[in-house]
């Protein structure tokens, strides 16, 4: 029988599932994309408190959590082998509460995968099975799904891009980065892509930028501050972005910056889609808990300090762009309003998927 094809070819390098995070004898890796590309270097952990510790040091982002999560849970699976099925379990169950809780913003999130892991593992501890290659395969189920979820998403956005088209990202969108680039390829569309650097861990110059070029497109980094300027003078058809959380109401929460580029958008009318799926854990934006990160990151640029010391620094994670600015919310069942996000919600029986 012919192996199915996984989800993940044809991507960049740092969108395959092993050079994200991938757990093997004993210890998770994970690729450290606080140097990447300028160094290609793997944090090696031994236990699943070093995970999570991973993921809340910002050592993978973007989507690289949701499958540093359950590799996480792998990894405890590992380390609890040797206990009595009972202790497995409680030992499994609190260490999915402490990497569901890594990064408070992202949380329902993870708790959403933890519980998957949860699952597939007490049922291997009651067949004899080896619980972390278990979880190991079903995390790559997981991530097939997901991916295949992004690349329908993908098909729905490209047809907003038009042939040598102007696009503008913000962050690092992971997945639909590379699956909108795919599916560009796929249709022989070229377009030319701006990105955002995104300080103060600039995933877009880093990451967004080097899955660009590695899949063959023409990509050019600008600054923070520089968004106006270009959609004014280099003729910018869309600005797009994944987010951290799609509140059901239609609030978009992603990387700091995002309102204020979506604020020139509308300016320029230019159209803003964000890519993924409502968050039912966030039925309005009250339940937004906007996570305020190590100050001193902003007092510096990779690593050299640019601010006198004595100066004080200021690290909102993300911010919340509303409903107003945004032009449509590119999902796996098609592009909807923000005002209209309840009727997703309606054709998928309430039940939420991890789309990033």
């Amino acid at each position: 029988m012919q192996k199915t094809q996984r989800a993940d070819h044809d991507l960049a390098f740092m969108l395959r599932y092993e050079n994200v995070a991938w757990y093997e004898n004993g210890a998770v890796r994970i690729l450290d994309r606080r140097v990447y590309p300028a160094k290609t270097e793997f944090v090696v952990c031994t236990d699943h408190t070093q995970v999570a510790k991973a993921i809340k040091d910002m050592v993978t982002q973007s989507a690289g959590p949701y499958t540093a999560v359950p590799m996480g849970m792998a990894l405890a699976a590992y380390e609890c082998r040797t206990k009595s099925a009972e202790d497995q379990r409680a030992f499994l169950t609190k260490a999915a509460d402490t990497i569901a809780n890594a990064r408070p913003t992202t949380a329902s999130r993870m708790r959403v995968l933890c519980d998957e892991c949860l699952s597939t593992a007490f049922s291997a501890i009651e067949r004899g099975k080896d619980v972390s290659q278990a979880i190991v395969e079903k995390t790559i189920e997981m991530n097939d799904e997901r991916y295949g979820r992004i690349d329908r998403i993908a098909h729905f956005l490209v047809e907003k891009f038009p042939q040598g088209g102007h696009v503008m990202t913000f962050c690092f969108a992971e997945t639909i980065v590379g699956m909108m680039l795919r599916r560009c390829r796929e249709l022989g569309r070229e377009i030319k892509l701006f990105c955002p650097e995104t300080r103060p861990y600039f995933q877009g110059a880093r990451l967004t930028a080097t899955v660009c070029r590695d899949m063959g497109f023409d990509v050019t980094v600008i600054s923070d501050n520089m968004p106006a300027f270009v959609m004014e003078n280099e003729g910018i058809d869309v600005f797009t972005t994944a987010a951290d959380a799609i509140c059901v109401d239609g609030h978009v929460v992603n990387k700091v910056g995002t309102f204020q580029t979506a604020i020139v958008a509308k300016h320029f009318g230019v159209p803003y889609y964000v890519t993924g799926a409502p968050d039912l854990a966030h039925p309005t934006v009250d339940t937004i808990k906007i996570e305020m990160r190590d100050p001193e990151f902003t007092l510096q640029a990779m690593g050299v300090r640019t601010a006198a010391e004595g100066v004080k620094g200021y690290y909102p994670a993300f911010d919340i762009t509303p409903p107003e600015l945004v032009t449509g919310v590119v999902t796996d069942r098609g592009i909807f309003s923000p005002y209209e996000l309840a009727k997703y919600v309606e054709q998928t029986d309430g039940v939420y998927k991890v789309v990033v």
